[in-house]
């Protein structure tokens, strides 16, 4: 099979010549860089000090190129806005050494002036004359917003404040979408995932509105989430001015790149915690899956594109509400979570909901496990997700900094070992 085809089978509950593998086609589904470094140097891909490209500043994400993914036998191929989370472009390469020497390039518009204390500030389209929004600590592996709450008056909150980062799609944009989509299908064998952007409501990664220079609206996220109970009204009224915007938007992009998209990422926002979803299957049903099924159901009734949802965290009792708004992938499949156990979620929503991800836990296995610990969690994940298809392999979340080259080539090398139908 090629790589789109075999993507393509295991989305349609089929099993594939072997379970597909993914590695950078989303912000999380991606390697942090330093990781990626490691990695490229173990397979001697590159002399030593070669630097890696930030591709995604905000988490420090770090490019999978053609190179790297022809080694792994990596199936799909990530599309998205050619603009950084921080609203600045990928573009104007520079180079940049980060905290524990692994050697970079970052965008002409990242920051690279420290605090006296050793932090690394960013700002809303790299203007350094606007307040920052985010920060890396010293010696830190990515940043955290920085929240930036104006005043506000109970009694005249406006919806409008809490969209401006919902616009829609550019005629550049749309230029931008037709070409590299068109690009990626015809120069690759690989699906593609599109990551748009827009659809995410609720996502808590977003409402500070990083790039904006003076967001407006609520924007601290302690204050958002009680929000979503005090000041009900109002979110629901955010999130259909964002549904409206959102679908037009895919309206428009599906115009342009058709169905030369296999998935399209849909929805960020983490609905668990480590022991325990912390909304209620209600609450999610009253606020969230209205809006997700109206985006479903268009995509389903007017595309060929499968929609990806991510959720960390223990869902388990979410599940069933999630699959019934039209979700096709679940995404990071946090087993490591309470309730979250592989054998369970498959064999409960293995028929419903395609598992990509929950290939090895990324919080004590890969960084902290023997190599051979980590091989023999990759064979029983192939196992147990792979049957009957309905799987795209992917680590639980980003790989992150600090896991031993050992685990990483551990890992990689179990994939390509145990991912050949029929599984063992």
């Amino acid at each position: 099979m090629t790589a789109r085809e075999r993507i393509l089978t295991a989305l349609a509950h089929q099993e594939p010549d072997r379970v597909p593998l993914d590695l950078g086609s989303s912000p999380t589904t991606g390697m942090h860089v330093s990781s990626v470094y490691k990695l490229r140097q173990a397979l001697q891909l590159d002399p030593p000090g070669t630097p890696i490209k930030v591709t995604e500043p905000y988490q420090m994400l770090g490019e999978i190129a053609p190179d790297l993914m022809a080694a792994l036998g990596v199936d799909v191929i990530g599309l998205s806005n050619p603009n950084t989370m921080f609203g600045y472009p990928l573009a104007g390469w520079k180079p940049w050494t980060f905290f524990d020497g692994t050697p970079v390039l970052v965008p002409g518009d990242f920051n690279t002036q420290p605090e006296p204390n050793g932090d690394i500030l960013m700002y809303p389209e790299g203007d350094l004359t606007a307040p920052p929004s985010g920060r890396m600590p010293a010696g830190g592996f990515y940043f955290d917003a920085i929240v930036r709450q104006p005043e506000f008056d109970e009694d005249h909150l406006d919806p409008d404040d809490n969209c401006e980062e919902f616009q829609l799609v550019s005629e550049a944009d749309l230029d931008f979408y037709e070409k590299e989509a068109g690009r990626l299908f015809a120069e690759t064998d690989q699906a593609i995932l599109a990551n748009f952007g827009g659809t995410g409501f609720g996502d808590i990664a977003l409402v500070p509105a990083v790039q904006l220079k003076n967001p407006r609206g609520i924007r601290d996220m302690e204050e958002w989430y009680m929000s979503t109970v005090m000041r009900r009204d109002y979110i629901w009224a955010v999130f259909a001015k964002q549904c409206e915007i959102g679908l037009e938007n895919l309206k428009r992009i599906h115009q342009r790149v058709g169905d030369k998209v296999s998935v399209v990422y849909i929805s960020g926002a983490d609905f668990g915690a480590q022991n325990g979803p912390f909304i209620s299957p209600k609450a999610y049903r009253d606020l969230y899956q209205p809006f997700h099924k109206i985006i479903n159901t268009w995509v389903h009734e007017n595309t060929g594109w499968k929609t990806f949802i991510h959720s960390c965290g223990s869902i388990f009792k979410l599940l069933p509400d999630i699959i019934a708004a039209g979700f096709d992938v679940l995404n990071p499949v946090q087993t490591s979570a309470a309730e979250m156990e592989a054998e369970g979620l498959a064999e409960r929503f293995g028929d419903q909901v395609t598992f990509w991800g929950g290939g090895v836990d990324t919080q004590q296995v890969l960084p902290f496990g023997t190599p051979e610990e980590v091989k023999a969690q990759v064979h029983e994940r192939m196992r147990i997700f792979g049957r009957g298809g309905g799987f795209v392999f992917n680590p639980i979340h980003n790989v992150q900094s600090g896991v031993p080259v050992e685990n990483l080539l551990a890992l990689y090398e179990a994939v390509g070992e145990y991912r050949g139908y029929p599984l063992q």
